[in-house]
């Protein structure tokens, strides 16, 4: 996949696990579902080195006063098992498109407009619940091929010494690119919904907020 927008990161370790705004009691009380969590492509545009600012809020970067532009989200999650438990030390990686659609990275060479004030990429690590959280904002759409838009979406890596690494995409639901896509409608039905996250408006917060839910395969 080339000449489309994208964009590379990596970062350190250490993160807290949330952004301010705590996981709910409800995601753990769910009844397990034991699929694993689909892969999908890794992309051209995974970090060529860390950038200087991998905490949780993309939405705002270190040194900077402005926020990213764009609709915020907040996405929850745990890190589990095939059995559903959860998977304490996982390191979460994501990574994404600012709100035109445009990657920081050398590689994409779209005419795009990058955003200074998205951080685009964060490493976070899940706690003692296998729970995991970070804010962003929704990435724009942008062309894979002449006939092909992507969807919003973010990447996703994750791993953990005696589990089988998952690189994959989260999708919003809703969107009507969805539909059309080439990677996602890759997938069965039921992978599909492992992957598209239903986010709504937090009712105290104002912020959509969405649950993402990954099973790992243990070695």
């Amino acid at each position: 996949m080339t000449g489309i927008n994208r964009r590379n990161f990596i970062s350190k370790l250490g993160l807290k696990t949330a952004v301010g705004i705590g996981l709910t009691s409800t995601l753990a009380a769910k009844t397990c579902d034991s699929l694993l969590t689909p892969a999908q492509p890794l992309g051209p545009f995974y970090p060529r080195q860390l950038p200087a600012d991998t905490n949780a809020d993309l939405t705002l970067v270190n040194g900077r006063a402005l926020r990213a532009v764009g609709r915020q989200v907040l996405v929850n999650g745990i890190v589990q098992d095939e059995a559903c438990r959860p998977i304490k030390g996982a390191i979460v990686e994501i990574w994404q498109a600012c709100h035109t659609g445009k990657y920081d990275h050398p590689s994409d060479t779209s005419n795009a407009e990058i955003d200074p004030n998205f951080q685009y990429y964060a490493m976070v690590k899940t706690n003692e619940r296998g729970e995991y959280s970070f804010k962003t904002i929704i990435p724009g759409t942008y062309h894979a091929s002449s006939d092909w838009i992507r969807p919003p979406h973010i990447h996703y890596k994750v791993s953990l010494r005696g589990y089988q690494e998952l690189v994959t995409q989260l999708y919003f639901k809703g969107e009507d690119l969805n539909r059309h896509d080439k990677i996602l409608q890759n997938l069965s039905q039921e992978e599909q919904d492992k992957v598209i996250v239903d986010f709504k408006q937090d009712e105290r917060s104002g912020i959509l907020t969405g649950q993402f839910i990954i099973n790992l395969k243990r070695l």
